[in-house]
């Protein structure tokens, strides 16, 4: 997995990335969202009160790295995993790109965060169970990524994500009214332990993670229409 190690390098490589990608690229439309995401989650988390930086921190490392394994098929031109092959193969689709953005995200916290969680549990010896410090903390990036997404659509009309030209306001404020990053991550944890309870249960797992992948591959196609 292409992890860079720490959050720093994280946000180092999301901006390689946006220089590397045509400006009007679909998967540049996710990654400056995911960029400006990841930066507003740092900024409000300084007087946050965490009980376990240390798992917050290698969570962010390893859920990112799938992102970067993804964004690297576009180069080597090898496929898509089936939960981005939506948002890579349609990236030069004309589309909002609002759609494109949010395509990413449901590709993102669907289908990699529980997988996420579950490599990094197993990384640091901890069980994503409830009512543990690493579950709690995770609650709380929920709460901060709560005030986060409010500020999503002003993202979109003030040009930080797209070009003012690109976006229609009123797709933004209908994509935005659809979609919630918090829930999506709610589910992603309730996700990671079913994935957890059947760690020992090898074709169980696996196929749980393909339907899972599916499932998200087919919501992304159905956010491009």
């Amino acid at each position: 997995m292409g992890t860079t190690g720490t959050i720093a390098g994280v946000i180092a490589k999301m901006k390689a990335i946006d220089a590397a990608l045509p400006r009007k690229d679909g998967v540049a439309y996710f990654n400056r969202l995911y960029l400006a995401v990841t930066n507003a989650v740092q900024a409000a988390s300084v007087d946050a009160s965490f009980e376990n930086p240390a798992f917050l921190e290698r969570l962010d490392v390893v859920f990112a790295g799938l992102y970067f394994d993804a964004e690297a098929t576009i180069a080597s031109g090898t496929a898509a995993p089936p939960a981005w092959a939506p948002l890579i193969e349609e990236r030069s689709a004309k589309r909002e790109p609002i759609q494109f953005a949010l395509c990413g995200m449901n590709a993102h916290i669907n289908h990699d965060l529980p997988l996420a969680v579950v490599q990094t549990c197993q990384e640091l010896g901890l069980a994503p169970d409830d009512g543990t410090p690493q579950q709690a903390d995770y609650e709380k990036v929920n709460a901060i990524l709560g005030q986060v997404e409010t500020q999503v659509a002003s993202w979109f009309k003030t040009g930080l994500v797209a070009d003012l030209e690109d976006s229609t306001p009123q797709e933004v404020d209908n994509a935005v009214a659809m979609w919630s990053i918090v829930a999506a991550r709610e589910l992603a944890w309730r996700n990671a332990q079913v994935i957890w309870a059947l760690r020992h249960m090898q074709l169980l797992e696996a196929a749980y993670e393909d339907t899972l992948a599916r499932s998200t591959e087919l919501a992304g196609r159905a956010m491009l229409v």
